[in-house]
């Protein structure tokens, strides 16, 4: 024998909604409630996947840059990089590579990561007057950053001169280059 139960709310003792159905939305419980899951939550028959790499989304940019500016400049547009994360609670793992920075003995210079227009992550590279003539380094920022949206946001590599000194990105364009890597990690 079958037997069906058609309802649209199921309620407790209290008169609170348990489970709703209302426009091809079920709710079970309400805001601030624990739903615990006896079993494998799916999704269209798949295990739902959480603490995961959902999308990866990245920018290259191997010509020179140089600034002599002591206000942030962005470094290229082929490193301006968007992500909409699918959940506001995702994170996005933010890693940016600068290589092969170059900047002469008297000065220094400043990196940053911006997500929507905001810093997110910084980096002071001091000078070593003992150390004359060239420097080169490469710098790598990572930050875990928390976006709180599902719409897009664009995140920016940026970098200034301390002192007015040219401060060069990707001195030797030949080893690969300056890059933004953003991964969404599934809360």
């Amino acid at each position: 024998m079958t037997a069906i139960l058609k309802v649209d709310t199921i309620q407790d003792t209290s008169g609170n909604n348990i489970i709703n159905e209302n426009a091809n939305t079920v709710t079970i419980g309400k805001a601030g409630d624990t739903v615990n899951v006896v079993g494998t939550l799916q999704n269209n028959s798949s295990a739902l996947v959480t603490g995961k790499v959902l999308q990866v989304v990245s920018g290259n940019h191997t010509a020179q840059a140089s600034t002599t500016s002591t206000s942030f400049q962005d470094l290229s547009t082929n490193t301006n990089v968007s992500i909409t994360p699918s959940s506001a609670s995702s994170k996005i793992l933010v890693m940016a590579h600068f290589n092969e920075l170059y900047y002469n003995g008297t000065t220094s210079h400043y990196l940053d990561v911006t997500a929507a227009g905001t810093q997110i992550v910084s980096s002071h590279a001091m000078y070593f007057p003992s150390l004359s003539g060239e420097k080169l380094h490469l710098a790598d920022l990572i930050y875990l950053h928390s976006p709180n949206t599902t719409s897009s946001v664009e995140y920016k590599m940026r970098f200034a001169s301390q002192n007015s000194t040219a401060v060069v990105v990707n001195q030797n364009s030949a080893t690969g280059g300056s890059s933004l890597i953003l991964m969404e990690i599934g809360a």
